[in-house]
C-alpha cells in the first residue's frame, strides 16, 4: 500500500510542476465581442490563424448588433461580466477610461514591434488626453461623399468642393423626374436618427462651431455655430433637398436610397462601398467631403480594439488586439470588414476610387471631443435633438444651448 502510494505520488508531482509553470497566456480563453457593417462577414479565419499559432489561447467570439452595442457593453462592465476584448469606438474612450473600464496599453504598445507600421495619424488620434493609449488600433474609418455619377452626368456637374457650391449642387440634383409634380430624386441623404452627427459635423464642425474654445468655454453658442446649424438645419426644412423620411433615416435608409435612385449624394465610408457597387456598378464615385466656411471637417469614424481592465488575462488578450494590428492579420481583417488598413505597409500605390477618397480625406479627417458625455451625446442627445429641429420643435440657438449644456455638465 505504501509503495503504492509513493508511485502515485511520484506521478502526481511532474503535473503539479506543469501546471505551476503555466502562464496566464498559456491558459487563457478570451471573449471576444465586435461588429461588422455586413453581417455575412467572419472573424473566424482570423481566430483559426491566431489559435494555431498560440495553440493555449482560445478566442471566443460573439458579434455585437450595432444599435445595441454600447449600451451591452456598458451593462456588461456594471454587471461585472464584460468581455476580456471589444471593438471601441473612439468616441466611448472618455466614458470607459472614466469607469475604469480599459487596460492601459501604454506599456505594451511601447514593447511591440508592430507600433511603426501603424499610421503616426491613427496613435495622434487615439491617445488619450492623459498621454496614455488604453485602444489598439485596428481600422480606419474615414467618412467622405458618395455621389450618382449617373445623375452628375446627365446634370453636366461635378461634386462640389465648398458648402455654397454643395448647396447648389443638392438643389440641382433635387427633381421631379417624370413630370407628375412630386419630387422623386433628392440631392443629399441625411441621416437624421443615431449615427447622423456625422453628416452634422461635414457642415457645422467646419463652419465656425467647435465644441470648446481655447479658454475652455463652449464654441457651440457662438453666432457662427448656431448659423452653421440652421444652414444644415436649412437643408431639409427650407431647400427640402432631403427626402421627407430625413428625422428618422438611419443607416439602412440612406443606403438604401442611393441604391434606388432616391438620393444622388451622402455621406459614409468605405465599408459602405461593396454593397453600393454591387447595385450600382460604375454609377457610383466618391469625393472628399466640400470645405465649409472656415475649413474642412470630415469624421475619423475608427473602430479600436479595447482590453477590458477585469480581463484576467492581459497578456494573452494584448497578444490578440496586436495580432489584429499587425499588417498580414489587419488586411485579412479589413477584407472581412470592408474598412482601410492601420498599417503603413498595407498602403497601395494603385488605390481605387473609394479608397482614394479615403486617403484624400485623412489629412483633415477629426474626433469629437475627449469628455465623458461625448458618447450620450452621440448614442442619444444628439439624434433626439437633431430630430426636433428638423420638425421644427426647437430653433437652431435652442439645439445648440442643449448640447453646450450637456458638456458643460
Amino acid at each position: 500500500m505504501k509503495r503504492a502510494s509513493i508511485l502515485i505520488l511520484l506521478l502526481l508531482i511532474p503535473l503539479a510542476m506543469f501546471a505551476a509553470g503555466q502562464t496566464e497566456e498559456q491558459m487563457a480563453t478570451l471573449r471576444f465581442w465586435y461588429h461588422f457593417d455586413d453581417p455575412e462577414s467572419a472573424v473566424t479565419p482570423l481566430i483559426q490563424k491566431f489559435e494555431q499559432e498560440n495553440p493555449s489561447i482560445k478566442v471566443t467570439p460573439e458579434k455585437i448588433a450595432w444599435n445595441v452595442y454600447n449600451q451591452k457593453l456598458l451593462t456588461s462592465i456594471a454587471a461585472g461580466g464584460p468581455p476580456d476584448v471589444s471593438q471601441i469606438k473612439l468616441w466611448w474612450q472618455p466614458q470607459l477610461v472614466e469607469m475604469g473600464a480599459l487596460l492601459d496599453l501604454s506599456d505594451y504598445i511601447a514593447k511591440w514591434p508592430g507600433r511603426t507600421d501603424v499610421f503616426d495619424k491613427i496613435w495622434e488620434l487615439t491617445e488619450y488626453t492623459d498621454g496614455n493609449q488604453y485602444l489598439m488600433p485596428l481600422q480606419m474609418v474615414i467618412l467622405y461623399m458618395y455621389y450618382r455619377v449617373d445623375m452628375f452626368r446627365e446634370l453636366g456637374v461635378k461634386p462640389a468642393t465648398t458648402r455654397a457650391e454643395f448647396l447648389n449642387l443638392a438643389k440641382k440634383l433635387t427633381r421631379d423626374t417624370n413630370g407628375d409634380g412630386t419630387t422623386d430624386v433628392y440631392g443629399f441623404g441625411i441621416r437624421g436618427a443615431r449615427g447622423g452627427h456625422d453628416w452634422w459635423g461635414t457642415f457645422v464642425l467646419s463652419s465656425g462651431a467647435e465644441f470648446f474654445l481655447p479658454g475652455g468655454s463652449s464654441g457651440l453658442t457662438t453666432a457662427d455655430a448656431i448659423a452653421a446649424n440652421q444652414w444644415f438645419i436649412d437643408l431639409f426644412r427650407v431647400h427640402q433637398v432631403s427626402p421627407p423620411t430625413t428625422p428618422n433615416d438611419g443607416f439602412r435608409e440612406i443606403i438604401a436610397n442611393m441604391q434606388s435612385g432616391k438620393t444622388a449624394m451622402t455621406i459614409h465610408h468605405i465599408g459602405s462601398s461593396k454593397g453600393l457597387t454591387e447595385a450600382l456598378g460604375d454609377k457610383l464615385s466618391a469625393a472628399p467631403v466640400p470645405k465649409g466656411t472656415k475649413k474642412y471637417w470630415t469624421s475619423f469614424g475608427d473602430e479600436e480594439n479595447g482590453v477590458m481592465a477585469a480581463t484576467q488575462y492581459p497578456d494573452a488578450a494584448f497578444k490578440w488586439v496586436s495580432f489584429l494590428a499587425t499588417a498580414e492579420n489587419n488586411a485579412l481583417w479589413q477584407k472581412a470588414s470592408g474598412q482601410v488598413s492601420i498599417n503603413e505597409s498595407n498602403a497601395s500605390g494603385a488605390a481605387g476610387r473609394f479608397l482614394k477618397a479615403t486617403t484624400d480625406s485623412a489629412d483633415f479627417a477629426g474626433v469629437l471631443p475627449a469628455h465623458s458625455g461625448t458618447a450620450e451625446f452621440v448614442e442619444s442627445l444628439w439624434p433626439t435633438t437633431m430630430q426636433r429641429a428638423f420638425l421644427g420643435k426647437v430653433t437652431s440657438k435652442e439645439m445648440m444651448q442643449t448640447f453646450a449644456d450637456h458638456f458643460a455638465k
